[in-house]
C-alpha cells in the first residue's frame, strides 16, 4: 500500500511539473500590448475567460466524473497545447478570443478533476490526511519548475516574442505522457466510477451547496481569488512602471528583468504552497484562511500610496494565494462525497469565475483611466468591505471540528 501511494504520488509530483505555463506568464501581458491590444480589450479577453469558465466549469467537471478524472486532465493538456500553439500567430482581437476560449476550456477540464484524483488517490491508500501536505508539494514543484522557465521565457521574449510559447507548448507535450502512467481512481480502473446521469450531478451539487458552510465560504475565498487574479494582470506594467523610476540605470531588457522577478515570485509562492501543510497542523485551517486573505486585501491598497512597496507585495500576494489554495482544496474535499466530487469541485471554481468576472472589468476601466495601481488597490478595498459584510451576517469558515464525515464514504 505504501508502495502504490509513493508511485502514484511521485506520478502526481512529475506531472505538476510539466503543467507550467512559466515560458509565458511574465510575458504574456506585454506580449498583447506589442500585438496591438488596450487594457480594456485585454482585461474582456480575462472576462471571456472567467465568463467560458463559469459556463464550462461544472459541464467539465461532470465528464471528468464520467470519463474519468485522468482522462479529463488528458484533455485539458490538448486544449492549453492548442492555445499555446495558435499564440505563435495571433494578430488580431478575435484571435485571442478564440484562443482564450481554447484556454478556458482547458482549465475547466483541469480545476476539479486535478483536486478530485488526488483526494480520492489518497483516500483509497487511506492516506487523505495528507492531501494538504501532498498537494502544496505539488504546487510548490510546478512552481519550483516555473522559476527556470520564467527566467528562460523572458530572455526568449528579448530574442524573439513567439518562443517562449513554443517552448510551453513542447513542455505541455511531455507532460502527456506523464499523465497517462498516473493511475485511474479506483472505481474508474473497475468500471464502477461515478457515473452519475445528469440529474443526479444537479441534485449532488445542489445538496452540497445547499449547505451553508460551504456556500459562505466559497464566496469569502472566491472573492479573494477574484482580487488575486485581478491584480495579476496588472503585475508586468506596474513592475515595469516601478523599474524605470527606481532602476533606469539597469541596462538589461524589461522582459528580461520580468524574468527574473517572476521567477522570485514564483520561487516565494513554491515555499509557500510546500509549507501549507505545515501551516495547517501549526495554525489551525480556520484561522489561516481568514487571516490570510484580509492581510492581503489591505496590502494590495499599499502601492497606491507608495509604488515603490509594489514588488514586495506581489510577492505576498502569491505567496498567499499559493498558500490558500490548498488549504481551499482540503475544506471542499473534507465536506463532500466521493460520488461526483469532481462536478462539486468543478462547481466551485465556476463560482470562484463568477465572482472575478465583475472585478476584471471594471478593474480595465479604473486602469485606463486611472492607472493600473488604482485598479489593484481597488480590488483589494472591495475584497476588504465585501469580507467584513460578509462576516457580519455569517461564519465564512466553518470551525476545523465541523467537518463532515462524507469525505470518509465510499
Amino acid at each position: 500500500m505504501l508502495h502504490e501511494e509513493f508511485q502514484a504520488v511521485r506520478r502526481y509530483y512529475l506531472y505538476q511539473a510539466t503543467a507550467s505555463a512559466g515560458f509565458v506568464t511574465p510575458i504574456f501581458t506585454l506580449f498583447m500590448l506589442a500585438r496591438g491590444l488596450s487594457y480594456s480589450e485585454i482585461a474582456t479577453l480575462s472576462a471571456v475567460v472567467a465568463v467560458l469558465v463559469t459556463a464550462g466549469e461544472i459541464p467539465t467537471g461532470y465528464v471528468g466524473d464520467r470519463i474519468g478524472r485522468r482522462n479529463s486532465l488528458v484533455a485539458s493538456a490538448a486544449l492549453l497545447l492548442s492555445s499555446l500553439v495558435g499564440f505563435v500567430w495571433a494578430r488580431t482581437f478575435a484571435a485571442f478570443v478564440v484562443l482564450y476560449a481554447l484556454w478556458a476550456f482547458g482549465l475547466t477540464f483541469r480545476s476539479g478533476s486535478d483536486s478530485a484524483w488526488l483526494y480520492d488517490t489518497l483516500r483509497e491508500r487511506d492516506a487523505e490526511d495528507r492531501f494538504t501536505s501532498v498537494r502544496g508539494r505539488g504546487e510548490s514543484i510546478k512552481r519550483g519548475a516555473s522559476v527556470a522557465a520564467m527566467v528562460a521565457g523572458g530572455l526568449l521574449y528579448v530574442a524573439d516574442p513567439t518562443v517562449p510559447f513554443v517552448a510551453a507548448a513542447l513542455l505541455a507535450v511531455a507532460g502527456v505522457p506523464v499523465l497517462l502512467s498516473m493511475p485511474r481512481n479506483k472505481g474508474y480502473a473497475e468500471g464502477t466510477g461515478d457515473r452519475l446521469t445528469v440529474g443526479e450531478a444537479v441534485e449532488v451539487v445542489r445538496t452540497a451547496f445547499g449547505r451553508a458552510e460551504l456556500r459562505t465560504f466559497v464566496l469569502y475565498v472566491g472573492l479573494f481569488f477574484g482580487a488575486v487574479s485581478a491584480s495579476n494582470t496588472y503585475v508586468q506594467p506596474i513592475t515595469v512602471a516601478v523599474l524605470e523610476r527606481d532602476a533606469g540605470w539597469l541596462t538589461v531588457p524589461e522582459a528580461a528583468t520580468l524574468g527574473v522577478l517572476y521567477a522570485g515570485f514564483t520561487g516565494v509562492a513554491a515555499a509557500a504552497s510546500y509549507h501549507s501543510g505545515t501551516v495547517e497542523s501549526t495554525l489551525g485551517l480556520r484561522t489561516a484562511v481568514l487571516l490570510v486573505p484580509v492581510g492581503l486585501g489591505a496590502a494590495l491598497v499599499v502601492p497606491w500610496v507608495v509604488p515603490a512597496l509594489a514588488v514586495p507585495v506581489f510577492l505576498a500576494m502569491r505567496a498567499g494565494d499559493a498558500l490558500l489554495r490548498p488549504l481551499a482544496g482540503r475544506y471542499l474535499n473534507d465536506r463532500i462525497d466521493a460520488a461526483g466530487r469532481a462536478t462539486v469541485l468543478s462547481a466551485a471554481s465556476m463560482a470562484y469565475a463568477l465572482l472575478r468576472v465583475p472585478l476584471i472589468l471594471a478593474g480595465g476601466v479604473v486602469a485606463d483611466i486611472a492607472g493600473p495601481l488604482v485598479a489593484v488597490a481597488g480590488f483589494g478595498g472591495v475584497f476588504l468591505v465585501a469580507a467584513a459584510v460578509l462576516t457580519a451576517f455569517a461564519t465564512p469558515v466553518a470551525p476545523d471540528t465541523d467537518r463532515s464525515s462524507v469525505a470518509k464514504q465510499s
